[in-house]
Protein backbone atom coordinates (compact mmCIF):
# COMPACT_ATOMS: atom_id res chain seq x y z
CA UNK A 1 0.00 0.00 0.00
CA UNK A 2 2.80 2.28 -0.65
CA UNK A 3 0.39 4.58 -2.58
CA UNK A 4 -1.28 5.48 0.55
CA UNK A 5 -0.65 8.83 1.88
CA UNK A 6 -1.72 10.44 5.27
CA UNK A 7 -2.35 9.61 9.05
CA UNK A 8 -6.17 9.61 9.27
CA UNK A 9 -8.61 7.58 7.70
CA UNK A 10 -10.52 10.43 5.46
CA UNK A 11 -6.44 10.87 4.22
CA UNK A 12 -6.10 7.34 3.74
CA UNK A 13 -9.99 6.21 2.08
CA UNK A 14 -8.84 10.02 -0.64
CA UNK A 15 -5.58 8.53 -1.44
CA UNK A 16 -7.43 5.43 -2.62
CA UNK A 17 -9.76 7.40 -4.13
CA UNK A 18 -7.26 9.05 -6.20
CA UNK A 19 -5.54 5.71 -7.46
CA UNK A 20 -8.57 4.48 -8.45
CA UNK A 21 -11.55 6.79 -9.09
CA UNK A 22 -13.53 4.42 -11.54
CA UNK A 23 -12.49 0.93 -9.49
CA UNK A 24 -15.89 -0.48 -7.84
CA UNK A 25 -16.08 0.59 -4.22
CA UNK A 26 -19.09 -0.92 -2.50
CA UNK A 27 -21.94 -2.95 -4.05
CA UNK A 28 -25.23 -3.32 -1.85
CA UNK A 29 -27.93 -5.66 -4.22
CA UNK A 30 -27.84 -4.88 -7.08
CA UNK A 31 -26.18 -1.26 -7.10
CA UNK A 32 -22.53 -0.59 -7.29
CA UNK A 33 -20.99 2.61 -6.75
CA UNK A 34 -17.27 3.63 -7.53
CA UNK A 35 -14.58 5.32 -5.16
CA UNK A 36 -15.09 8.44 -7.01
CA UNK A 37 -18.96 8.19 -6.51
CA UNK A 38 -18.78 7.49 -2.69
CA UNK A 39 -15.70 9.72 -2.01
CA UNK A 40 -18.26 12.60 -3.89
CA UNK A 41 -21.46 11.83 -2.01
CA UNK A 42 -19.44 11.29 1.50
CA UNK A 43 -17.77 14.62 1.06
CA UNK A 44 -21.38 16.75 0.07
CA UNK A 45 -22.67 15.21 3.29
CA UNK A 46 -19.66 16.06 4.91
CA UNK A 47 -20.17 19.94 4.31
CA UNK A 48 -23.57 19.84 5.24
CA UNK A 49 -23.00 18.24 9.22
CA UNK A 50 -20.08 20.54 9.13
CA UNK A 51 -22.48 23.50 9.20
CA UNK A 52 -24.26 21.36 12.01
CA UNK A 53 -21.32 22.02 14.09
CA UNK A 54 -19.25 18.68 13.41
CA UNK A 55 -15.75 18.94 14.04
CA UNK A 56 -13.04 17.16 15.84
CA UNK A 57 -13.99 15.03 18.71
CA UNK A 58 -17.80 15.66 18.02
CA UNK A 59 -19.38 12.36 18.43
CA UNK A 60 -22.10 11.82 16.39
CA UNK A 61 -24.46 8.60 16.49
CA UNK A 62 -25.54 6.53 13.58
CA UNK A 63 -28.84 4.42 13.17
CA UNK A 64 -28.32 3.23 10.03
CA UNK A 65 -29.40 -0.43 8.21
CA UNK A 66 -26.97 -2.02 6.15
CA UNK A 67 -26.93 -0.43 2.81
CA UNK A 68 -24.23 1.98 0.75
CA UNK A 69 -25.81 5.23 2.70
CA UNK A 70 -24.18 3.41 5.94
CA UNK A 71 -20.97 3.43 4.38
CA UNK A 72 -21.40 7.43 3.05
CA UNK A 73 -22.21 8.44 6.12
CA UNK A 74 -19.51 6.75 8.36
CA UNK A 75 -17.65 8.45 5.83
CA UNK A 76 -19.57 11.63 6.23
CA UNK A 77 -18.81 11.88 9.58
CA UNK A 78 -15.11 11.09 9.79
CA UNK A 79 -14.46 13.26 6.92
CA UNK A 80 -16.27 16.43 8.84
CA UNK A 81 -13.44 15.64 11.23
CA UNK A 82 -15.87 13.88 13.35
CA UNK A 83 -16.22 10.24 15.43
CA UNK A 84 -19.24 8.00 14.93
CA UNK A 85 -21.12 6.13 17.44
CA UNK A 86 -22.62 3.10 15.96
CA UNK A 87 -26.12 2.37 16.71
CA UNK A 88 -27.13 -1.28 15.58
CA UNK A 89 -30.88 -0.67 14.36
CA UNK A 90 -31.83 -4.49 14.80
CA UNK A 91 -30.43 -4.02 18.41
CA UNK A 92 -33.59 -3.04 21.16
CA UNK A 93 -34.44 0.17 21.24
CA UNK A 94 -33.94 0.52 25.14
CA UNK A 95 -30.36 -0.58 24.45
CA UNK A 96 -29.76 1.87 21.58
CA UNK A 97 -31.44 4.68 23.81
CA UNK A 98 -29.15 4.20 26.94
CA UNK A 99 -26.33 4.57 24.88
CA UNK A 100 -27.35 7.29 23.69
CA UNK A 101 -27.83 8.65 27.06
CA UNK A 102 -24.60 7.71 28.04
CA UNK A 103 -22.79 9.36 24.90
CA UNK A 104 -24.55 12.76 24.51
CA UNK A 105 -23.55 12.92 21.43
CA UNK A 106 -23.83 16.11 19.17
CA UNK A 107 -26.32 14.61 16.52
CA UNK A 108 -27.90 11.49 15.40
CA UNK A 109 -27.87 10.12 12.32
CA UNK A 110 -30.85 8.41 10.91
CA UNK A 111 -33.07 6.68 8.02
CA UNK A 112 -36.79 7.96 8.26
CA UNK A 113 -37.54 3.80 9.02
CA UNK A 114 -35.45 4.30 12.11
CA UNK A 115 -36.95 5.76 15.23
CA UNK A 116 -35.74 6.04 18.84
CA UNK A 117 -38.21 7.63 21.50
CA UNK A 118 -36.81 9.70 23.90
CA UNK A 119 -33.57 10.52 22.31
CA UNK A 120 -33.68 14.21 23.18
CA UNK A 121 -30.64 14.77 20.87
CA UNK A 122 -31.05 16.83 17.54
CA UNK A 123 -31.07 14.45 15.04
CA UNK A 124 -31.48 14.55 11.09
CA UNK A 125 -32.82 12.31 8.65
CA UNK A 126 -30.55 11.10 6.35
CA UNK A 127 -32.93 9.62 3.62
CA UNK A 128 -35.82 12.98 4.09
CA UNK A 129 -35.57 14.77 0.75
CA UNK A 130 -34.74 18.12 2.05
CA UNK A 131 -31.50 16.98 3.44
CA UNK A 132 -30.47 15.16 0.39
CA UNK A 133 -31.57 18.13 -1.80
CA UNK A 134 -29.30 20.23 0.81
CA UNK A 135 -26.31 17.50 0.30
CA UNK A 136 -26.53 18.00 -3.61
CA UNK A 137 -26.19 21.80 -3.41
CA UNK A 138 -22.42 20.67 -1.84
CA UNK A 139 -18.83 20.79 -3.33
CA UNK A 140 -18.27 17.18 -3.93
CA UNK A 141 -14.22 17.68 -3.80
CA UNK A 142 -12.11 16.49 -1.01
CA UNK A 143 -12.34 18.67 2.12
CA UNK A 144 -9.61 20.55 3.31
CA UNK A 145 -7.98 21.24 6.91
CA UNK A 146 -9.50 24.87 6.45
CA UNK A 147 -12.84 24.24 5.95
CA UNK A 148 -13.10 21.89 8.92
CA UNK A 149 -14.33 23.52 12.56
CA UNK A 150 -10.47 22.65 14.12
CA UNK A 151 -7.21 20.78 12.20
CA UNK A 152 -8.21 16.99 12.36
CA UNK A 153 -5.28 15.09 13.84
CA UNK A 154 -4.35 11.57 14.47
CA UNK A 155 -5.12 11.66 17.91
CA UNK A 156 -9.00 13.15 17.51
CA UNK A 157 -11.85 10.44 18.18
CA UNK A 158 -12.66 8.14 15.64
CA UNK A 159 -15.36 5.99 16.83
CA UNK A 160 -16.79 4.98 19.81
CA UNK A 161 -17.93 1.32 20.26
CA UNK A 162 -19.99 -0.05 23.49
CA UNK A 163 -19.18 -3.32 24.99
CA UNK A 164 -20.65 -5.32 27.96
CA UNK A 165 -20.14 -3.72 31.24
CA UNK A 166 -19.91 -6.01 34.35
CA UNK A 167 -21.85 -3.24 36.74
CA UNK A 168 -24.81 -4.10 34.47
CA UNK A 169 -23.82 -0.35 32.62
CA UNK A 170 -22.05 -0.84 28.94
CA UNK A 171 -19.07 1.22 28.59
CA UNK A 172 -17.96 3.15 25.61
CA UNK A 173 -14.39 2.54 24.04
CA UNK A 174 -13.45 5.78 22.64
CA UNK A 175 -11.00 4.63 19.72
CA UNK A 176 -8.41 7.73 17.88
CA UNK A 177 -7.43 7.59 14.34
CA UNK A 178 -3.87 7.13 15.77
CA UNK A 179 -3.82 3.43 14.94
CA UNK A 180 -5.31 3.19 11.44
CA UNK A 181 -1.89 3.58 9.59
CA UNK A 182 -0.41 0.63 11.29
CA UNK A 183 -3.76 -1.40 10.99
CA UNK A 184 -3.41 -0.65 6.99
CA UNK A 185 -0.15 -1.51 6.72
CA UNK A 186 -0.91 -4.93 8.50
CA UNK A 187 -3.83 -6.00 6.48
CA UNK A 188 -1.89 -4.90 3.15
CA UNK A 189 1.54 -7.30 4.32
CA UNK A 190 -0.83 -10.17 5.90
CA UNK A 191 -3.99 -10.09 3.77
CA UNK A 192 -2.71 -8.83 0.43
CA UNK A 193 -6.43 -7.16 -0.53
CA UNK A 194 -6.48 -4.95 -3.32
CA UNK A 195 -8.39 -3.62 -6.44
CA UNK A 196 -10.24 -6.69 -8.23
CA UNK A 197 -10.77 -8.32 -4.60
CA UNK A 198 -14.14 -9.03 -3.12
CA UNK A 199 -13.89 -7.85 0.85
CA UNK A 200 -17.41 -9.17 2.85
CA UNK A 201 -18.99 -6.47 5.35
CA UNK A 202 -19.68 -8.66 7.85
CA UNK A 203 -20.01 -8.02 11.34
CA UNK A 204 -22.88 -5.63 12.95
CA UNK A 205 -21.75 -1.99 12.86
CA UNK A 206 -21.90 -2.00 16.61
CA UNK A 207 -18.69 -4.21 17.08
CA UNK A 208 -15.29 -2.73 16.29
CA UNK A 209 -14.61 -5.87 13.83
CA UNK A 210 -16.91 -4.27 11.75
CA UNK A 211 -14.63 -1.21 10.98
CA UNK A 212 -11.71 -3.98 9.76
CA UNK A 213 -14.12 -4.48 6.89
CA UNK A 214 -14.57 -1.38 6.24
CA UNK A 215 -10.81 -0.67 6.33
CA UNK A 216 -9.22 -3.53 4.20
CA UNK A 217 -11.73 -2.80 1.89
CA UNK A 218 -11.91 0.86 1.38
CA UNK A 219 -8.19 1.37 2.25
CA UNK A 220 -7.47 -1.13 -0.43
CA UNK A 221 -8.82 -0.64 -3.50
CA UNK A 222 -10.87 -3.57 -3.07
CA UNK A 223 -14.83 -4.05 -3.69
CA UNK A 224 -16.53 -4.15 -0.41
CA UNK A 225 -19.77 -6.14 -0.26
CA UNK A 226 -22.71 -5.49 1.71
CA UNK A 227 -25.75 -7.44 2.55
CA UNK A 228 -28.56 -7.71 4.59
CA UNK A 229 -28.43 -8.91 8.36
CA UNK A 230 -30.82 -12.18 7.26
CA UNK A 231 -28.65 -12.52 4.67
CA UNK A 232 -25.53 -13.00 6.57
CA UNK A 233 -26.89 -15.88 9.14
CA UNK A 234 -24.10 -18.20 9.51
CA UNK A 235 -25.19 -21.42 7.96
CA UNK A 236 -26.48 -21.96 4.24
CA UNK A 237 -27.26 -17.56 4.02
CA UNK A 238 -24.15 -17.02 4.80
CA UNK A 239 -22.57 -19.69 1.86
CA UNK A 240 -24.78 -18.10 -0.72
CA UNK A 241 -23.77 -14.90 -0.09
CA UNK A 242 -20.00 -15.65 -0.46
CA UNK A 243 -20.71 -17.54 -3.67
CA UNK A 244 -22.59 -15.58 -5.31
CA UNK A 245 -20.47 -12.67 -4.78
CA UNK A 246 -17.43 -14.20 -5.36
CA UNK A 247 -16.20 -13.00 -2.26
CA UNK A 248 -12.45 -13.62 -1.95
CA UNK A 249 -11.69 -11.74 1.73
CA UNK A 250 -13.82 -12.45 4.63
CA UNK A 251 -13.43 -11.86 8.67
CA UNK A 252 -15.44 -14.22 10.53
CA UNK A 253 -15.70 -16.38 14.04
CA UNK A 254 -15.24 -19.41 14.77
CA UNK A 255 -19.08 -20.60 15.78
CA UNK A 256 -19.93 -18.70 12.18
CA UNK A 257 -17.72 -20.79 10.47
CA UNK A 258 -18.52 -23.91 12.66
CA UNK A 259 -21.50 -24.13 11.43
CA UNK A 260 -21.48 -23.00 7.62
CA UNK A 261 -20.38 -25.38 4.78
CA UNK A 262 -16.78 -24.83 2.74
CA UNK A 263 -17.15 -26.13 0.01
CA UNK A 264 -16.78 -24.03 -2.70
CA UNK A 265 -16.99 -20.72 -0.86
CA UNK A 266 -14.23 -17.98 -1.21
CA UNK A 267 -11.86 -20.26 -3.24
CA UNK A 268 -8.62 -19.68 -3.43
CA UNK A 269 -9.16 -16.54 -1.22
CA UNK A 270 -8.21 -15.01 2.30
CA UNK A 271 -10.51 -15.99 5.93
CA UNK A 272 -9.38 -14.96 9.18
CA UNK A 273 -10.71 -16.45 12.10
CA UNK A 274 -11.39 -13.78 15.11
CA UNK A 275 -13.61 -12.98 18.33
CA UNK A 276 -13.34 -16.70 20.07
CA UNK A 277 -10.68 -19.73 19.92
CA UNK A 278 -10.08 -21.00 16.64
CA UNK A 279 -10.11 -25.08 16.76
CA UNK A 280 -7.77 -27.28 14.45
CA UNK A 281 -11.46 -29.11 13.07
CA UNK A 282 -12.02 -25.61 11.98
CA UNK A 283 -8.73 -25.16 9.98
CA UNK A 284 -8.65 -28.22 8.70
CA UNK A 285 -11.95 -27.20 6.66
CA UNK A 286 -11.34 -23.74 6.09
CA UNK A 287 -7.47 -23.91 5.42
CA UNK A 288 -7.69 -26.00 2.71
CA UNK A 289 -7.48 -24.13 -0.86
CA UNK A 290 -7.54 -20.90 1.31
CA UNK A 291 -5.31 -18.80 3.24
CA UNK A 292 -6.32 -18.77 6.26
CA UNK A 293 -5.34 -16.10 9.60
CA UNK A 294 -5.93 -16.21 13.67
CA UNK A 295 -6.53 -13.37 15.07
CA UNK A 296 -6.49 -11.40 18.35
CA UNK A 297 -7.77 -8.10 20.03
CA UNK A 298 -10.34 -6.61 21.86
CA UNK A 299 -12.32 -3.40 21.59
CA UNK A 300 -9.71 -1.28 23.67
CA UNK A 301 -7.14 -1.62 20.75
CA UNK A 302 -7.61 -0.30 17.68
CA UNK A 303 -9.50 -3.45 16.14
CA UNK A 304 -6.56 -6.29 17.20
CA UNK A 305 -2.72 -6.33 18.19
CA UNK A 306 -1.83 -9.89 17.19
CA UNK A 307 -2.13 -12.11 13.55
CA UNK A 308 -1.41 -15.74 13.26
CA UNK A 309 -0.76 -17.20 9.72
CA UNK A 310 -1.16 -18.12 7.34
CA UNK A 311 -2.03 -21.58 9.29
CA UNK A 312 -2.75 -25.40 8.87
CA UNK A 313 -4.55 -27.71 11.19
CA UNK A 314 -0.71 -29.06 11.25
CA UNK A 315 0.29 -25.65 13.27
CA UNK A 316 -0.43 -25.11 17.31
CA UNK A 317 -3.62 -22.70 16.83
CA UNK A 318 -1.63 -19.68 18.37
CA UNK A 319 -3.20 -16.15 18.15
CA UNK A 320 0.49 -15.05 16.35
CA UNK A 321 2.63 -12.16 16.92
CA UNK A 322 2.18 -8.76 17.45
CA UNK A 323 1.30 -6.45 14.51
CA UNK A 324 2.68 -3.46 13.25
CA UNK A 325 2.90 -1.21 15.62
CA UNK A 326 1.76 -2.83 18.17
CA UNK A 327 3.19 -3.92 21.70
CA UNK A 328 1.92 -7.36 23.68
CA UNK A 329 3.70 -8.17 27.26
CA UNK A 330 3.10 -11.34 29.33
CA UNK A 331 2.92 -9.90 32.84
CA UNK A 332 2.40 -11.63 36.39
CA UNK A 333 0.69 -9.92 39.39
CA UNK A 334 3.36 -7.50 39.95
CA UNK A 335 3.91 -6.05 36.64
CA UNK A 336 6.95 -8.51 35.81
CA UNK A 337 7.65 -10.13 32.08
CA UNK A 338 6.74 -13.54 32.68
CA UNK A 339 10.04 -16.13 30.81
CA UNK A 340 8.56 -18.36 27.80
CA UNK A 341 6.28 -20.65 28.49
CA UNK A 342 4.96 -19.48 31.50
CA UNK A 343 1.13 -18.10 32.05
CA UNK A 344 0.69 -14.53 32.56
CA UNK A 345 -2.00 -11.72 31.69
CA UNK A 346 -1.74 -9.92 28.15
CA UNK A 347 -1.18 -6.25 28.73
CA UNK A 348 -1.36 -4.50 25.15
CA UNK A 349 0.55 -1.17 24.09
CA UNK A 350 1.16 0.72 20.97
CA UNK A 351 -0.52 3.05 18.52
CA UNK A 352 -3.77 1.40 18.16
CA UNK A 353 -4.50 1.90 21.99
CA UNK A 354 -7.50 3.33 22.65
CA UNK A 355 -7.75 7.02 24.43
CA UNK A 356 -10.32 5.13 27.02
CA UNK A 357 -13.57 4.39 28.38
CA UNK A 358 -16.23 7.74 26.85
CA UNK A 359 -16.83 9.94 30.32
CA UNK A 360 -15.41 7.00 32.63
CA UNK A 361 -11.82 8.43 33.94
CA UNK A 362 -12.14 6.07 37.15
CA UNK A 363 -12.84 3.16 34.80
CA UNK A 364 -10.17 4.26 32.76
CA UNK A 365 -7.44 4.83 35.23
CA UNK A 366 -7.90 0.83 36.58
CA UNK A 367 -7.51 -0.72 32.92
CA UNK A 368 -5.39 1.85 30.83
CA UNK A 369 -2.13 1.71 32.96
CA UNK A 370 1.10 2.95 32.64
CA UNK A 371 3.43 1.27 30.42
CA UNK A 372 6.91 0.42 32.34
CA UNK A 373 8.52 -0.37 29.48
CA UNK A 374 7.72 1.66 26.64
CA UNK A 375 8.28 5.70 25.77
CA UNK A 376 7.51 7.73 28.86
CA UNK A 377 4.30 8.77 29.26
CA UNK A 378 2.58 5.54 27.18
CA UNK A 379 0.25 3.74 28.34
CA UNK A 380 -0.80 -0.34 28.36
CA UNK A 381 -4.36 -2.03 28.36
CA UNK A 382 -5.07 -4.91 30.91
CA UNK A 383 -6.64 -6.65 28.85
CA UNK A 384 -7.51 -9.53 31.54
CA UNK A 385 -6.59 -12.15 29.09
CA UNK A 386 -4.08 -14.81 29.72
CA UNK A 387 -1.70 -16.27 27.72
CA UNK A 388 2.10 -17.77 27.02
CA UNK A 389 4.69 -16.98 24.28
CA UNK A 390 6.84 -20.08 23.18
CA UNK A 391 10.48 -19.18 22.02
CA UNK A 392 10.07 -17.86 18.49
CA UNK A 393 7.88 -15.62 19.83
CA UNK A 394 4.44 -16.86 18.73
CA UNK A 395 1.61 -15.72 21.70
CA UNK A 396 -1.20 -18.44 22.57
CA UNK A 397 -4.53 -17.73 24.33
CA UNK A 398 -5.18 -19.65 27.39
CA UNK A 399 -8.29 -18.01 28.93
CA UNK A 400 -10.03 -15.44 30.98
CA UNK A 401 -8.77 -13.76 34.62
CA UNK A 402 -12.39 -13.11 35.19
CA UNK A 403 -15.65 -13.09 34.39
CA UNK A 404 -15.92 -11.58 30.50
CA UNK A 405 -17.15 -14.70 28.48
CA UNK A 406 -16.89 -14.66 24.57
CA UNK A 407 -19.89 -16.75 22.91
CA UNK A 408 -20.31 -16.79 19.49
CA UNK A 409 -17.44 -14.18 18.92
CA UNK A 410 -19.20 -12.06 21.00
CA UNK A 411 -17.71 -10.21 23.89
CA UNK A 412 -20.18 -10.70 26.92
CA UNK A 413 -19.86 -9.35 30.58
CA UNK A 414 -22.01 -12.08 32.64
CA UNK A 415 -22.48 -9.09 35.67
CA UNK A 416 -24.47 -6.75 32.87
CA UNK A 417 -27.27 -9.69 31.95
CA UNK A 418 -27.12 -10.64 36.11
CA UNK A 419 -28.10 -7.03 36.56
CA UNK A 420 -30.78 -7.33 33.62
CA UNK A 421 -32.48 -10.14 35.69
CA UNK A 422 -32.18 -8.62 39.06
CA UNK A 423 -34.32 -5.52 37.98
CA UNK A 424 -37.01 -7.31 37.40
CA UNK A 425 -39.40 -7.13 40.85
CA UNK A 426 -39.60 -10.90 41.18
CA UNK A 427 -36.10 -12.25 41.05
CA UNK A 428 -33.95 -12.03 44.56
CA UNK A 429 -31.17 -13.51 43.06
CA UNK A 430 -29.40 -13.98 39.47
CA UNK A 431 -26.39 -16.14 38.53
CA UNK A 432 -25.95 -16.48 34.73
CA UNK A 433 -23.18 -18.91 33.05
CA UNK A 434 -21.85 -20.23 29.81
CA UNK A 435 -22.08 -24.12 29.44
CA UNK A 436 -20.79 -25.70 26.01
CA UNK A 437 -18.25 -25.13 24.14
CA UNK A 438 -17.99 -23.10 20.31
CA UNK A 439 -20.96 -23.34 18.31
CA UNK A 440 -22.74 -25.04 21.14
CA UNK A 441 -22.36 -22.68 24.05
CA UNK A 442 -25.11 -21.27 25.48
CA UNK A 443 -25.49 -18.66 27.91
CA UNK A 444 -27.77 -19.49 30.88
CA UNK A 445 -29.16 -18.12 34.12
CA UNK A 446 -30.56 -19.37 37.49
CA UNK A 447 -32.65 -17.42 39.29
CA UNK A 448 -33.83 -17.48 43.06
CA UNK A 449 -36.96 -15.85 42.81
CA UNK A 450 -38.84 -14.06 45.93
CA UNK A 451 -41.38 -16.00 47.41
CA UNK A 452 -44.46 -16.00 46.38
CA UNK A 453 -43.85 -14.58 42.89
CA UNK A 454 -45.26 -16.59 40.19
CA UNK A 455 -43.19 -15.68 37.51
CA UNK A 456 -41.84 -18.10 34.70
CA UNK A 457 -38.49 -18.44 32.89
CA UNK A 458 -39.77 -17.21 29.76
CA UNK A 459 -41.32 -13.99 30.89
CA UNK A 460 -37.19 -13.50 32.25
CA UNK A 461 -36.24 -13.65 28.91
CA UNK A 462 -38.65 -11.48 27.68
CA UNK A 463 -37.78 -9.25 30.23
CA UNK A 464 -34.31 -9.58 29.23
CA UNK A 465 -34.92 -9.50 25.78
CA UNK A 466 -36.40 -5.79 26.03
CA UNK A 467 -33.08 -4.16 27.71
CA UNK A 468 -30.27 -6.42 25.46
CA UNK A 469 -29.25 -7.25 22.18
CA UNK A 470 -29.97 -10.90 20.99
CA UNK A 471 -26.80 -12.72 21.68
CA UNK A 472 -26.98 -11.61 25.23
CA UNK A 473 -30.29 -13.32 25.87
CA UNK A 474 -29.98 -16.19 28.41
CA UNK A 475 -30.88 -19.56 26.42
CA UNK A 476 -32.76 -20.99 29.41
CA UNK A 477 -33.51 -19.32 32.75
CA UNK A 478 -33.40 -22.01 35.20
CA UNK A 479 -35.69 -21.39 38.88
CA UNK A 480 -34.05 -22.08 41.83
CA UNK A 481 -35.21 -23.38 45.24
CA UNK A 482 -32.25 -22.55 46.57
CA UNK A 483 -28.54 -21.83 44.88
CA UNK A 484 -25.64 -24.73 45.58
CA UNK A 485 -23.19 -23.17 47.89
CA UNK A 486 -19.40 -23.59 48.25
CA UNK A 487 -17.94 -24.42 52.08
CA UNK A 488 -17.31 -20.72 52.29
CA UNK A 489 -20.87 -19.94 51.79
CA UNK A 490 -20.24 -18.45 48.65
CA UNK A 491 -22.61 -19.45 45.07
CA UNK A 492 -20.87 -22.67 43.88
CA UNK A 493 -21.31 -22.10 40.08
CA UNK A 494 -19.72 -24.99 38.66
CA UNK A 495 -22.62 -27.18 40.61
CA UNK A 496 -25.49 -24.91 39.27
CA UNK A 497 -25.51 -26.90 36.06
CA UNK A 498 -25.57 -30.47 38.21
CA UNK A 499 -28.56 -29.01 41.15
CA UNK A 500 -30.37 -27.71 38.23
CA UNK A 501 -29.98 -30.84 35.91
CA UNK A 502 -30.31 -33.73 38.20
CA UNK A 503 -30.83 -36.14 34.89
CA UNK A 504 -27.85 -36.51 32.40
CA UNK A 505 -28.38 -35.27 28.72
CA UNK A 506 -29.87 -37.70 26.96
CA UNK A 507 -28.24 -39.38 23.88
CA UNK A 508 -29.40 -37.89 20.43
CA UNK A 509 -32.46 -40.74 19.60
CA UNK A 510 -32.03 -42.64 16.78
CA UNK A 511 -35.08 -42.01 13.87
CA UNK A 512 -38.27 -44.72 14.61
CA UNK A 513 -40.56 -45.67 12.76
CA UNK A 514 -43.27 -43.54 11.98
CA UNK A 515 -40.57 -40.47 13.07
CA UNK A 516 -40.05 -39.23 9.30
CA UNK A 517 -43.18 -36.94 8.52
CA UNK A 518 -41.97 -33.77 7.89
CA UNK A 519 -43.75 -32.47 11.42
CA UNK A 520 -41.86 -35.20 13.26
CA UNK A 521 -39.02 -34.71 12.25
CA UNK A 522 -38.50 -31.38 12.64
CA UNK A 523 -40.03 -31.59 16.52
CA UNK A 524 -37.12 -34.25 16.89
CA UNK A 525 -34.71 -32.29 15.66
CA UNK A 526 -35.48 -29.23 17.40
CA UNK A 527 -35.51 -31.10 20.90
CA UNK A 528 -31.63 -32.27 19.49
CA UNK A 529 -30.57 -29.09 18.73
CA UNK A 530 -32.27 -27.32 22.04
CA UNK A 531 -30.73 -30.12 23.96
CA UNK A 532 -34.68 -30.49 25.22
CA UNK A 533 -36.69 -33.62 26.42
CA UNK A 534 -39.63 -32.89 24.34
CA UNK A 535 -41.30 -29.67 22.54
CA UNK A 536 -45.21 -29.16 22.36
CA UNK A 537 -46.49 -27.71 18.65
CA UNK A 538 -47.57 -24.59 20.32
CA UNK A 539 -43.91 -24.02 21.86
CA UNK A 540 -42.03 -20.77 20.34
CA UNK A 541 -38.96 -21.74 19.31
CA UNK A 542 -37.35 -18.88 20.25
CA UNK A 543 -39.14 -18.72 23.88
CA UNK A 544 -37.15 -22.59 24.00
CA UNK A 545 -33.83 -20.24 24.36
CA UNK A 546 -33.43 -20.48 20.25
CA UNK A 547 -31.12 -17.96 18.39
CA UNK A 548 -29.67 -17.17 15.42
CA UNK A 549 -26.82 -20.06 15.74
CA UNK A 550 -29.88 -22.41 16.25
CA UNK A 551 -31.53 -21.47 13.07
CA UNK A 552 -28.33 -22.12 11.20
CA UNK A 553 -28.19 -25.14 12.88
CA UNK A 554 -31.96 -26.24 12.68
CA UNK A 555 -32.09 -25.63 8.72
CA UNK A 556 -29.02 -27.48 8.12
CA UNK A 557 -30.53 -30.68 10.33
CA UNK A 558 -33.24 -30.35 7.88
CA UNK A 559 -31.85 -30.42 4.70
CA UNK A 560 -29.67 -33.04 5.29
CA UNK A 561 -32.77 -35.16 6.59
CA UNK A 562 -35.58 -34.07 4.69
CA UNK A 563 -33.50 -33.06 1.47
CA UNK A 564 -35.96 -29.58 2.17
CA UNK A 565 -34.53 -26.17 2.02
CA UNK A 566 -36.33 -24.79 4.76
CA UNK A 567 -35.53 -20.36 4.58
CA UNK A 568 -34.01 -19.29 7.73
CA UNK A 569 -36.50 -16.51 7.37
CA UNK A 570 -39.51 -18.77 7.68
CA UNK A 571 -38.42 -20.09 11.25
CA UNK A 572 -38.00 -16.40 12.14
CA UNK A 573 -41.48 -15.61 10.96
CA UNK A 574 -43.40 -18.49 12.11
CA UNK A 575 -44.72 -17.93 15.83
CA UNK A 576 -45.36 -21.52 16.89
CA UNK A 577 -43.75 -24.93 15.81
CA UNK A 578 -46.82 -26.03 14.51
CA UNK A 579 -46.99 -22.97 11.92
CA UNK A 580 -43.13 -23.52 10.90
CA UNK A 581 -44.07 -27.57 10.97
CA UNK A 582 -47.21 -26.28 8.09
CA UNK A 583 -44.67 -24.26 6.01
CA UNK A 584 -42.12 -27.47 6.03
CA UNK A 585 -44.48 -29.25 4.61
CA UNK A 586 -45.97 -26.88 1.99
CA UNK A 587 -42.10 -27.38 0.91
CA UNK A 588 -41.86 -30.89 0.84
Amino acid sequence: MKHLLGSTFPELFESTAAVSPRAPAVTYHDTTISYAQLNDRANRMARRLIAQGVGPDSLVAVAVPRSIDLVVVILAVLKAGGAYLPLDPTYPETRLSSMLADAQPLLLLRTARTRLSGADIPEIVIDAPGFRAACESEHGHDIIQSERLGELRPCHLMYVIYTSGSTGRPKGVAVTHDGVPDLVATQSSWLNAGPGDRVLQWASISFDAAFWDLTLGLLSGATLVMADADDLLPGQPLKEVLVQHDITHAVLPPVVLSITDSDNALKGGTIMSTGDACTRALVREWSRGRRMFNGYGPTEVTVGSTIAGPISDADEISIGVPWTGARVYLLDERLQQVPDRQEGELYLAGTGLARGYLNRPGLTATRFVPDPFGPPGSRMYRSGDRGWRRADGELFFTGRADDQVKVRGFRIELGEIEACLANHPAVDIAVVAVEGQLADALVVAYVKARSGSPVTGAELRRHVAQSLPEHMIPATVTLLEQFPASPNGKIDRKALHTSAHPVAPRPTPEPTEGDTTPEKVLYRVVTEVLGLPHVNPEDNLFELGGNSVTVAKLTTRIRKELGVNLPMRSVFQTRTLSELAQALQALK
